[in-house]
């Protein structure tokens, strides 16, 4: 999928890359913010780098602020929140459109192509529909959900799987799932 390597993204230094900076690695791209109730996911995210980086795996976090207003921060600050926080050392971007109008390339190709996360059973989609206000959540298929919604990328580019904001990165189902794909060559 040439498609997702010639993607433009910012680091958080706001120098361009693509995502051919990762060609034929596994990727787990993650949409994060850091005042959510799910930011704890950052410590598990970490160690998944660090368990699997390697063998070929690169953990890459978004920064996105269309939940809730749950990523203010600058660049700047939300790398040093990551850091200070969580020792986070995988690469976290600049921050990004997610959903809605502005949507980054990243996250049309990803959500257009995987509309629908992975497992069934998962509860945020419920809980959004009590908690957000009318016509501020719709859930439509394709939408990123939450925040730390999750997507495995395999070493030539495709998507795999799409998790739930509310699986945790050490899941067993989200490590096998890594697990497999780097079994592969």
């Amino acid at each position: 999928m040439a498609e997702l390597y010639s993607i433009q993204i910012n680091r958080s230094d706001r120098t361009q890359t693509t995502l051919g900076e990762f060609q034929g690695k596994v990727l787990l791209i993650v949409n994060v913010a850091s005042k959510c109730g799910l930011t704890p996911q950052y410590d598990a995210l970490e160690k998944i780098h660090e368990k699997y980086s390697g063998q070929g795996l690169m953990v890459l976090g978004f920064p996105a602020n269309e939940f809730g207003a749950q990523e203010p921060g600058t660049d700047e600050e939300i790398q040093q929140f990551c850091r200070l926080n969580f020792g986070v050392k995988f690469p976290v971007f600049s921050k990004l459109v997610v959903k809605g109008p502005g949507q980054h390339p990243l996250y049309a190709l990803l959500t257009g192509q995987f509309p629908v996360p992975s497992k069934k059973g998962s509860t945020v989609l419920k809980v959004l529909r009590k908690v957000m206000h009318p016509g501020s959540f719709n859930g439509e298929s394709g939408e990123i959900t939450w925040n730390f919604e999750k997507f495995l990328i395999d070493r030539k580019g495709e998507i795999v799987a799409r998790f739930p904001p509310d699986t945790l990165p050490d899941d067993p189902w989200v490590t096998q799932a890594i697990e497999a794909q780097l079994a592969k060559t």
